[in-house]
């Protein structure tokens, strides 16, 4: 998939002792409208700006895993735990590190994040930038913020993130219908 852009969005569950912070990255060709198209399809007619797994009841959630499943494209996914209270931005860039690495392996050059604020935002890049400069020299990598509402893609994402979540708290089968699509890595926090 070289020089895809990949599309991250996030899953936290709180927990004292097993907590854990889940970052998907929904990959996709360059030629990725049928995906925006079946994204937006999804949403359909709700009164959201975006879709939202967490938004979703359990068979909207079976519809959404296996829209996704259907799509031309890969999934990756860090799982960084354990996770303590109040210590999920230290997990995010765990995560976001090593996704970067994982990203670059499969040739992708453009990482596109749901903006959360200018200052968080602004950590994203430097963390990406400083991945880079550990990875060979000449690597095309760069992060960009965008906000949910206005890409369809980072919904994938978003279900996937929610599935991998589900999966980790004894609810497998929508990671099922994802199946070999997600390739996870499990992140020490």
């Amino acid at each position: 998939m070289s020089g895809a852009t990949a599309y991250v969005d996030e899953s936290f569950h709180e927990h004292p002792t097993r907590g854990f912070y889940v970052l998907a990255a929904a990959v996709f060709s360059d030629e990725s409208e049928h995906a925006r198209t079946a994204m937006l399809a999804l949403r359909g007619g709700r009164r959201t700006q975006k879709l939202h797994w967490n938004e979703m009841d359990d068979r909207q959630q079976r519809g959404a895993a296996a829209v996704v499943a259907g799509l031309d494209g890969m999934h990756l996914v860090t799982i960084g735990s354990p996770v303590p209270p109040k210590k999920q931005e230290r997990a995010r860039r765990a995560g976001l590190r090593r996704l970067a690495y994982e990203l670059h392996g499969v040739g992708v050059t453009q990482i596109m994040m749901e903006s959360r604020q200018r200052v968080l935002d602004r950590q994203d890049v430097g963390l990406i930038t400083a991945t880079r400069n550990d990875l060979p020299k000449g690597t095309r990598l760069r992060v960009d913020h965008q906000r949910g509402a206005e890409e369809p893609l980072f919904w994938a994402a978003d279900i996937v993130a929610g599935a991998v979540r589900a999966d980790r708290e004894g609810v497998a089968e929508y990671r099922e219908t994802l199946g070999a699509l997600v390739q996870t890595f499990e992140v020490p926090c």
